[in-house]
């Protein structure tokens, strides 16, 4: 069983509009904006990452934003909800701000005795607001919105999946604890973890496979500490059976993919080098940074790119 595993990473998404983007998770969700960058497979592309004053691993939510993609369809065989972690009793501060925003589909429930907050993003991406006690993570604080009521990070993710045993037991082996079930709902936790550490499983068995787009998760990420879990990782699975991408060089951490049982992309991302890399912490996300091989190209990169919003 793998013992390196911290809880989530980051999340990494798809939408159609870069500055709609922006300003929804700088301005309406009150995240920090901590790294502008390019897609490293496709330059003319953004990758903008939004999370705390650092983005600590377990905060960092991402985005391709491809200029008038389609539409993504939702079914299973992804991550169907990203889940946000904020301090209890402050619903309805957010309920209000999300409608002042104009923010669309809002519905309110309590799921494994936590009260949340649904909504849907520009693209269609499904969210929840989760009120979770004792979350101690410093939250960057945006205008508008207080310490009192900032989101933390990530409390975890769901995914919608036909059947879950085989999830279930990639789970278990990734160190993930099964906590409890609620209707078709299975709870998994990593005990001790970042914070960022519960993954629900949905057992829809009739629901159409999901087709991706804009508004679909592309990957969901794990962290470890350094490359040397990191590597001890990658053995595992592969010893266990999987498919696994080499080392991979993201500039701000160190990823590995493959495909679980269900549909969805794993990563497993390395906690270092970080951020701040190559721009100090009180500059985060302001100027477009590229990878090495993309510097003599910047010119036009810059150019092709739609500007965005401090």
């Amino acid at each position: 069983m793998i013992k390196d595993i911290k809880g989530l990473h980051h999340v990494t998404s798809m939408a159609s509009d870069a500055q709609r983007n922006n300003a929804f998770f700088t301005d309406t969700l009150g995240l920090r904006r901590v790294k502008k960058t390019v897609n490293f497979d496709e330059p003319s592309v953004y990758h903008l990452y939004y999370g705390d004053e650092s983005g600590t691993p377990g905060t960092v939510m991402t985005y391709f934003p491809f200029p008038h993609m389609i539409t993504g369809r939702r079914g299973v065989g992804e991550v169907g909800e990203t889940q946000f972690s904020i301090p209890v009793g402050s619903l309805a501060f957010w309920k209000e701000r999300l409608l002042d925003k104009g923010v669309s589909k809002l519905r309110s429930d309590a799921v494994f005795g936590a009260n949340r907050l649904r909504f849907v993003a520009p693209d269609g991406d499904e969210f929840a607001l989760v009120e979770t006690i004792d979350d101690t993570r410093a939250p960057w604080l945006a205008a508008g919105i207080s310490a009192d009521t900032a989101i933390r990070g990530f409390a975890g993710a769901r995914f919608d999946l036909h059947e879950t045993a085989a999830t279930e037991e990639l789970l278990r082996f990734m160190g993930y604890e099964r906590a409890e079930a609620e209707g078709n709902i299975t709870r998994f936790i990593i005990p001790g973890g970042n914070g960022a550490d519960t993954i629900d499983l949905a057992a829809l068995p009739k629901t159409p496979f999901a087709r991706q787009g804009a508004g679909s998760v592309h990957h969901i990420a794990f962290a470890v500490e350094n490359r040397e879990r990191q590597l001890e990782v990658r053995k595992a699975l592969l010893d266990t059976g999987y498919q696994v991408t080499p080392v991979i060089d993201r500039d701000y951490f160190w990823a590995i993919y493959f495909r679980t049982p269900g549909g969805v992309l794993f990563e497993i991302a390395t906690n270092e080098p970080g951020f701040n890399r190559d721009e100090d912490t009180a500059n985060l996300g302001q100027a477009l940074k590229l990878p090495a091989r993309y510097e003599p190209f910047r010119s036009k990169i810059e150019a092709d790119l739609v500007p965005l919003a401090a």
